[in-house]
């Protein structure tokens, strides 16, 4: 769930002494959160489902007082209530009522949200809901479902700290610097060079067959997670924040820590559905 990928941007100012604490804060809240993913990932079933509601409920919470201000209060029931309606579709196997009361939740949310941030609102619920309905779909499929999230997992988490560090070392021209000042090109290829072998990694290790399709999916994933890290710090930058909240140790908010992984995971179960079908959308992602 979470990487040990640092911040893109650094208050200014800030010592070295100060930085490797921070660092250090990150690393400690990794090792706390990503064995809870792993576990919940293993177990499967209610406690899977249960994980990821909570991780979409603090997510519409962190999105909601960013972005809804006055309209805050009224957006989040609704916005929770909608999820929580959602986890309890999935839990009882029944996603296309839980896709459905999304569906509602967006018009709910679009009434009650004022003119000006109407449409910030609604797509708050949506980009929460893709962190609950992604990986139940895909963890739901009994052949590959664990197999699938690992991959996703492994992915995200090796393009997001490959990245930062190879931008460290080797710097070189910034990739988007008007949205993340500190990636750089040489960040995005590094990360993405260890998504690929990471993923491939995975599937090898679960025996998928044609591991150079795995290789093409995992490259696709970890273009589309630093899309997804991109698209959140241009959401930030937008409502003038540095972080989505202080809601984890040195990492800032759980909506910073997973920007990647939703995009990769909503992503992800997409190739799925579209290839397997609705009932193997991991099968349609691991085999090929």
């Amino acid at each position: 769930m979470a990487s040990a990928k640092p911040a893109d941007e650094n208050p200014s100012g800030l010592s070295p002494l100060a930085g490797r604490s921070n660092l250090a804060l990150r690393v400690l809240s990794s090792l706390v959160l990503a064995p809870l993913a792993i576990a919940a990932a293993y177990f499967g079933g209610v406690a899977f489902t249960a994980f990821w509601a909570l991780a979409a409920l603090a997510v519409l919470w962190e999105w909601d007082t960013l972005v809804c201000t006055h309209d805050r209060n009224p957006v989040l029931a609704t916005g929770a209530l909608t999820l929580a309606g959602s986890a309890a579709s999935l839990a009882l196997d029944r996603p296309s009522i839980a896709v459905a009361l999304i569906g509602l939740g967006f018009l709910g949310v679009a009434a009650l949200a004022s003119k000006v941030r109407r449409v910030w609102c609604a797509v708050g619920l949506v980009y929460a809901a893709a962190i609950l309905i992604a990986p139940v779909l895909l963890r739901r499929d009994a052949s590959f479902g664990f197999a699938a999230i690992l991959f996703l997992f492994v992915v995200v988490w090796l393009t997001d700290t490959t990245a930062y560090f190879v931008g460290r070392a080797v710097g070189g021209p910034k990739l988007m610097p008007w949205v993340s000042p500190n990636k750089t090109w040489s960040g995005a290829i590094g990360g993405t060079a260890a998504g690929v072998v990471g993923g491939v990694v995975v599937a090898a290790q679960f025996g998928v067959g044609g591991l150079s399709a795995a290789a093409a999916v995992a490259f696709v994933l970890s273009v589309i997670s630093q899309a997804g890290d991109l698209a959140e710090s241009a959401i930030k930058r937008q409502f003038n924040a540095k972080d989505a909240s202080q809601l984890i140790p040195g990492h800032g908010g759980l909506m910073d820590r997973l920007d990647g992984f939703v995009a990769a995971a909503a992503a992800g179960t997409l190739i799925g559905i579209a290839h397997g079908g609705l009932d193997a959308p991991a099968r349609g992602l691991m085999v090929w």
